[in-house]
């Protein structure tokens, strides 16, 4: 107590004789004359009314005023721009109120979901305090959703035609047979003779028989397109080439079909080639379980030539009687229902739909839904691009009027009204919504464990240190988090491909993105779809590659004038391609491009060194190596390496080669020479070697396989 007391007197004495700011200064002491005392004044202070003499004046205490903490409005659920929005704050303050907490700041973005203690600890952490916000009861919203009508009556029914798919392996021939069913020349006009896009038709035979024909590609890239015809089929014609036999799309339309349950026709096509061997197709046919009529089996096997027209009778006549066994039959009544075969943006029709219908009849002013999409139906269009005023069960028909693009597979169905539509529209829309919060939230909740997990495993492991060296520890561990803000974009030595993707149907960009989402080469570069799309090149998609420094790739599209001299002018590469393996090539060819290239080298000749002596040049003293070329030669302009043991002493040039007293460019195997290098510095020693070698780069190779 004594010291505590000293230490206050000081700290008084201190501040009169200092000045302190709470205290009045001393005035200045000056000697007075000698034996005179000082003279005093006693002030007399006034009383205040109502106090008595002797009663101690009690000083009123200053009351400071509490520095009121900003109140933040929290809810369960918030995103990082959503708290940094109610805080008042910007999205970075965020991320510093969560530095050394559990949160994996660098896999934080704007929409990222929060914990409710991280937001309470952010708002801790930045000096406010939190309200919980007010509950909004939310009622739960009514299924607007349409579905399906429920079975017709059977005395509804009336006898359909057929819908028949063709599918099969590439090039064996499926077009060619349908070109000569129908008597047209669809083949021809196709890019490399491979078909890209599901086409409908429908085919009047000489008997009076119609069958619907869909024509699906055969190319690898086309499997969704596959699987979609055999879903809304009633019979599939299965072309397999006699020449050739059961190939991959082989196989794969025999699993698409069973997956569908749908009764199977084969057609061995090209037996009038020389080298065709029906025999074998059908052998090779029972290993799949395809079983034909000859070898007990119920499924027919035609013999016919597509080119030839030979046998082509025979295969509708099978297709019509298998559909008089399955006793086709639709509903032409009641509202419409179909499927979305193909859908495309055309420049006079806009939003463009094939369907086929299944149920109902389609007509003019019918509002349908497809989707998140909805039409009113403004005109009708067939295969020969007539105007058409109806379409009944088993017709395929184009539909002109949607609002929007629907993909391809979706189910349509009619609705009363334009209101209803949109109702349908948007609770679609609400759901994929709910859906997809969900998803992230089981994302985040996954993720969070799993940091959880492993940050218990490095508290553990820390369990030994003292407080001084975990925090030590930690600091390390997160001193690269503290040197830049998040939302900073950082450059990354990593490459990337930014790429735009148009076509000229939904169901080709469909197939491009699936062969895409097999690339799996990230580590050597990058692939990023920042946009894709159906119909021609826009000015938006120029502006958009411009914006991310892209490439525009195009299939069956095309780019006007004016779009291709202000791709031109911006610098941005259009890639337009009408076959799909060219396009995924060019696109191979592209990022390997991007990848850096591999320097190799080349060892041109090797030296030995067996003796030193310096030259003087002028004042300097220079050392010199005189070397015996031991394999090749010695080249001036290569580079050389001086090799001491194991160890490089020095890669660089040469400034100096002589044969002799004159200056060389080359030296031989087996002559000598005095040469000396750039760095004057070095020491030779006789045993070094000396490696001339030149280097080539050498263009890498992505490696990704996309399968074909």
């Amino acid at each position: 107590m004594k010291r505590i007391a000293a230490l206050i007197g000081r700290t008084a004495v201190s501040c009169w004789h200092h000045g302190s700011p709470h205290l009045p200064p001393l005035p200045a002491w000056t000697p007075g004359p000698p034996y005179t005392c000082p003279q005093i004044r006693h002030l007399a202070a006034k009383q205040n009314k109502g106090q008595f003499k002797g009663q101690k004046i009690k000083s009123k205490p200053v009351k400071l005023e509490k520095q009121q903490k900003q109140e933040v409005e929290i809810k369960q659920r918030m995103t990082v721009s959503e708290l940094a929005k109610a805080m008042n704050k910007d999205i970075d303050h965020v991320y510093e109120a969560l530095l050394n907490t559990d949160v994996i700041l660098d896999e934080m973005e704007p929409d990222t979901m929060l914990e409710e203690k991280w937001i309470k600890e952010a708002v801790k952490r930045s000096g406010m305090k939190h309200k919980w916000a007010k509950l909004v009861e939310t009622k739960v919203r009514e299924n607007k959703d349409i579905q399906r009508q429920p079975p017709p009556d059977p005395a509804q029914l009336v006898p359909r035609a057929p819908v028949v798919t063709i599918m099969g392996h590439v090039d064996h021939g499926k077009t060619t047979l349908l070109d000569s069913l129908r008597k047209s020349q669809i083949a021809a006009q196709e890019a490399g003779g491979i078909t890209q896009h599901i086409g409908a038709f429908r085919v009047e035979l000489p008997s009076g028989e119609k069958i619907t024909f869909l024509d699906t590609p055969g190319h690898a890239a086309f499997s969704a397109m596959r699987a979609r015809g055999a879903m809304v089929t009633d019979i599939v014609i299965l072309v397999v080439a006699a020449d050739d036999g059961v190939m991959n799309q082989t196989t794969e339309s025999i699993q698409h079909a069973k997956k569908a349950k749908v009764p199977i026709i084969v057609a061995v096509n090209k037996c009038d080639k020389p080298q065709a061997d029906p025999q074998r197709v059908k052998e090779e046919l029972v290993g799949h379980d395809v079983i034909c009529e000859e070898f007990g089996g119920e499924i027919q096997a035609i013999h016919v030539s597509a080119l030839k027209g030979d046998n082509l009778l025979e295969l509708a006549e099978a297709t019509v009687t298998l559909a008089e066994v399955l006793e086709l039959k639709g509903d032409p009544t009641g509202l419409v229902e179909g499927t979305v075969i193909e859908s495309r943006s055309d420049k006079g029709k806009g939003p463009v739909t094939t369907a086929i219908i299944q149920r109902g009849t389609l007509r003019k002013g019918c509002t349908l839904v497809a989707g998140k999409c909805w039409a009113k139906v403004r005109f009708m269009f067939d295969e020969y691009d007539q105007t058409v005023s109806e379409a009944g069960p088993s017709i395929p028909v184009e539909i002109v009027g949607w609002k929007d693009l629907p993909s391809a597979g979706e189910e349509i169905l009619e609705v009363e009204s334009e209101q209803r539509a949109r109702e349908v529209v948007e609770w679609r829309s609400y759901m994929e919504e709910q859906d997809k919060m969900k998803e992230d939230l089981q994302a985040i909740e996954a993720k969070q464990k799993q940091h959880q997990e492993s940050y218990k495993k490095d508290r553990e492991s820390m369990a030994h240190l003292s407080w001084r060296q975990r925090r030590a520890a930690l600091y390390r561990a997160n001193k690269h988090k503290l040197s830049h803000r998040l939302s900073e974009k950082t450059e990354t030595e990593e490459l990337t491909l930014p790429i735009i993707v148009k076509g000229d149907v939904d169901g080709s960009v469909e197939a491009i993105l699936n062969i895409l989402e097999s690339y799996d080469a990230d580590d050597q570069c990058e692939l990023d779809v920042v946009h894709f799309g159906v119909g021609d090149i826009s000015e938006r998609d120029i502006n958009l590659a411009e914006t991310f420094s892209g490439t525009i790739y195009g299939f069956n599209v095309a780019a006007n004038k004016s779009v291709q001299q202000m791709a031109a002018k911006k610098g941005i590469p259009l890639r337009l391609h009408r076959v799909i393996y060219k396009l995924i090539d060019d696109l191979k060819d592209e990022l390997s491009s991007k990848l850096t290239p591999s320097t190799e080298e080349n060892i041109i000749g090797e030296a030995s060194v067996l003796a030193t002596f310096d030259v003087t040049v002028g004042k300097k003293k220079i050392p010199v190596a005189g070397c015996r070329v031991q394999k090749g030669q010695l080249d001036k302009k290569m580079k050389f390496r001086l090799i001491r043991g194991r160890n490089i002493l020095w890669e660089g040039s040469v400034t100096t080669l002589k044969h002799l007293k004159d200056d060389v460019l080359t030296v031989k195997t087996g002559m000598e020479c005095g040469l000396s290098l750039d760095n004057e510095e070095l020491e030779y020693k006789p045993g070094d070697e000396i490696i001339c070698y030149s280097e080539s780069e050498i263009k890498q190779k992505i490696s990704w396989d996309p399968g074909f």
